[in-house]
């Protein structure tokens, strides 16, 4: 079974960056879609970004287009969220999500069936 660990989260002014690693254990780890979902307090959980398992494919948030960038490094069974350009509402729990089950990268929670336990990103304006 693959386990997901991220990391990388923590508290940044508006304007900042901050780096996410997702860091999958397993063997069959890097071949999985995964995903970049964030939650706020209050608010429902929401799709952030997205990549196969090649990197050949890649979704975004429209909130987050142009400052996000989504990656993967397979040879070190991790995927990356790169953060730039933060502001006050990207403050959230951040999750990375894996499927196990279809390749393509949806943006609907219910098509990712293993989660990590999140790691907070605070962003003070």
């Amino acid at each position: 079974q693959v386990q997901l660990v991220e990391s990388g989260g923590g508290l940044v002014q508006a304007g900042g960056s901050l780096r996410l690693s997702c860091a999958t254990s397993g063997h069959t780890g890097s071949s999985y879609t995964v995903g970049w979902f964030r939650q706020a307090p209050g608010k429902e959980r929401e799709f952030v970004a997205a990549i196969n398992w090649s990197g050949s494919s890649t979704n975004y948030a429209d909130s987050v287009k142009g400052r996000f960038t989504i990656s993967r490094d397979n040879a070190k069974n991790t995927v990356y969220l790169q953060m730039n350009s933060l502001k006050p509402e990207d403050t959230a729990v951040y999750y990375c999500a894996a499927r196990s089950r279809g390749s393509a990268v949806l943006s609907t929670p219910g098509a990712y069936d293993i989660w990590g336990q999140g790691t907070q990103v605070t962003v003070s304006s």
